[in-house]
This record gives structure tokens, C-alpha cells and sequence, in this order.
């Protein structure tokens, strides 16, 4: 029954914002772009509700307390699409750094760009790194904070690899602290495959850590070893 759910919310889930993003892109012209974040987040509701009552699949956040009251750098966890929806309700008024190819995707493309993202060349070594820094200080000057997934990739459970510095150098540019976030969500969500495990996601926002007079590899071994520890903590042992 698990798998057979997993299926009928596949279909479900890119059904539902197929039809979402066409209508986006209809009206999002008349909208302001506080308005175009709440229709963003009405499509994840569905999403979540769907996710919910297909798969038994919930989520949790922890530590809400730690995020800054203005803009900030987030780096987040990448390691399941399910974070890739669920940044919309957990986090504020917000852009994100994702692969150009996104933006070439028919209907889809055309509806993310309406969100303000910051599109990168992962193959663009330094040219990439200096498109999260001057999109990503315009972003911060408007007051949207900028999450980055580090590791640039999903990796599996139990894995990770060497942060990108483009968040650091970010953040020590614009004097602000990272904000880190662990979750478990490629337990439940795994990066390939169609079975959604019943449960619940735990996502854990961390304390600010500090910039300021650091260097940048520095501060990522920080963020990462803080990041890594939290899902090794996080993630279900098998029994």
C-alpha cells in the first residue's frame, strides 16, 4: 500500500503543479511579489496535504526561534526534492540558488522565475561563485534571504561532500551569519526512487554562526560539521 500511495502522489504532485504553474504564470503579472510567495506557498499546502494523505508523511520544525528577524544566508541540507518544496512554508520572504537547466523547463521554468531565484552555471567555476555573490547581495538588499544548498547535488543518506564556498564568501561580504539547517528528509523522500516512507520529517534550524573576521573555509567546515552531525542524530537507525 506504501508504494502503491507513493505512486498515486507522484502522479498526483506534478499533475497538480503542472496545472499550478500555467495558471502562475497567468496571473502572477497582476501580482506583487508578496503576493506571488502566498501563491507559492498555496501550491506546497497542496502538495503537503497530498503527501500527508497518500503517503503519511509529516513534518516538524525545530528551533524557528534562531532565524534573524531580517534577511539572512540559510544553507540547507540537500539531500531529497522534499526540501526543495518545503523551503517556501518554513522559511520567510526568500530567493535560492538552483541550476540554470531549471529555468529551461517548459511552464515550470517560466513560473520559478517569477520567485526571484539565482540561477548558476554549476560548471562555471568562478563565474558561477560570483553569480551568488552579486544576485545574492541584490537579493539580501531586498530583503529576501538566500538559501544554498551546499553540497550543490542530493546525496544519499549517510553522505556528504565538501560545502561549495559561494555561501561563505556570501555571507563575509555582507557581514551576515549562516544560518544552518539539518533535516532527515532523504530517510523518508530519497533522491531516487518512488516510495515515500510514513513518518515525520524533522527539520532542525540552527543558532546564526558568525562571519564576521572569519575565514570562509573556516566557516564552512563549521556549518558543515554542524549540519552533518544534526542528521547523523536525525535520521532513523534501521532496526
Amino acid at each position: 500500500m506504501q508504494f502503491f500511495g507513493s505512486i498515486v502522489f507522484t502522479v498526483f504532485m506534478w499533475l497538480w503543479m503542472l496545472v499550478f504553474a500555467l495558471t502562475y504564470c497567468i496571473v502572477t503579472p497582476f501580482l506583487s511579489f508578496r503576493g506571488r510567495i502566498w501563491m507559492a506557498g498555496v501550491m506546497t499546502h497542496v502538495v503537503f496535504f497530498g503527501l500527508r494523505w497518500l503517503c503519511g508523511l509529516t513534518y516538524t520544525v525545530e528551533g524557528r526561534e534562531n532565524l534573524p528577524a531580517g534577511a539572512s544566508v540559510i544553507f540547507m541540507k540537500h539531500s531529497s526534492t522534499w526540501e526543495t518544496i518545503a523551503q517556501i512554508l518554513i522559511f520567510p520572504r526568500q530567493s535560492w540558488v538552483l541550476k540554470r537547466e531549471l529555468l529551461s523547463i517548459p511552464v515550470f521554468g517560466q513560473a520559478v522565475r517569477k520567485l526571484k531565484p539565482i540561477p548558476i552555471d554549476r560548471k562555471g567555476g568562478a563565474n558561477a561563485v560570483q553569480q551568488v555573490l552579486t544576485q545574492g547581495e541584490s537579493r539580501l538588499a531586498e530583503g529576501l534571504s538566500v538559501i544554498i544548498f551546499p553540497e550543490g547535488t542530493r546525496m544519499p543518506v549517510g553522505q556528504t561532500r565538501r560545502y561549495g564556498l559561494s555561501g561563505a564568501l556570501l555571507a563575509t561580504k555582507v557581514g551576515k551569519p549562516i544560518v544552518p539547517v539539518a533535516h532527515n528528509a532523504g530517510f523518508f523522500w530519497p533522491r531516487r526512487g518512488l516510495l515515500k516512507r510514513a513518518g515525520t520529517v524533522r527539520v532542525v534550524i540552527g543558532a546564526p554562526i558568525p562571519t564576521a573576521g572569519r575565514e570562509p573555509r573556516e566557516i564552512n567546515d563549521e556549518v558543515q560539521r554542524w549540519i552533518e552531525a544534526q542528521v547523523a542524530h536525525l535520521v532513523p537507525r534501521s532496526p
